[in-house]
């Protein structure tokens, strides 16, 4: 377990032993594939960091609309901030395929913190980096097209093709559907791009993935 927290990018950098404090207050938990782990408005007052599979951060509103924040895999966390104040949560969780996750509650993790002052600075800085990218995602709604959005939204999600280089490959395959719910357009909308970059070479899907293949344009 300390070696896998180790690649968690919250606890990067820090000593064995000190891995270790927060692994003795942590525990193991198993959700199967379409659980909601967390809803918004919840009080609740764990960090849930992912050990294997794959959830979707999502927000829905009143008239039961869903926008997609953020997908993660193993190797990222969420729930941070319950660690840090007494509000509600502020987004739901859901796994979109059976997965494992270390929980650690808000009392041990201040436990350690209070007793090891160089893990609360490492929290701090890293929590700024994660408060940073939620910025830009704001950013980036408000002030680039749809196009620009789905484009930046592909390339923010590949990575480096193993198979052939110079091409990057976003796999697992996002539906339409999610896609238009990261960049808060419709299915419809999506669907036109996509097959607007598939007829231009820009892309070509396969499988269970999209293989970018070349630069992707800045307009369209």
């Amino acid at each position: 377990m300390d070696h896998q927290l180790a690649n968690i990018p919250l606890f990067a950098g820090l000593e064995a032993h000190e891995l270790s404090v927060i692994h003795q207050g942590a525990k193991v938990k198993r959700f199967p594939r379409n659980t909601i782990v967390i809803h918004e408005g919840d009080d609740s007052d764990s960090l849930f960091l992912i050990l294997s599979g794959r959830v979707k951060v999502f927000l829905t509103s009143e008239k039961g609309r869903e926008v997609i924040l953020n997908t993660q895999s193993t190797g990222e966390y969420f729930g941070e901030l319950a660690l840090l104040d007494d509000l509600p949560r502020s987004a739901s969780v859901m796994t979109v395929e059976s997965s494992q996750f270390c929980v650690i509650s808000k009392s041990a993790f201040q436990e350690v913190l209070a007793h090891h002052p160089a893990i609360a600075l490492k929290v701090i800085e890293n929590l700024t980096q994660r408060i940073r990218a939620l910025t830009d995602n704001v950013k980036n709604l408000a002030l680039l097209d749809v196009y620009g959005r789905v484009a930046r939204t592909l390339l923010s999600i590949a990575v480096e093709c193993e198979e052939e280089e110079g091409k990057m490959v976003v796999k697992p395959k996002p539906t339409h559907q999610d896609l238009g719910k990261m960049v808060g357009a419709s299915r419809e909308m999506v669907t036109r791009i996509m097959k607007d970059l598939v007829v231009g070479g820009y892309v070509y899907v396969e499988n269970d993935r999209i293989v970018i293949q070349q630069k992707l344009p800045r307009s369209w």
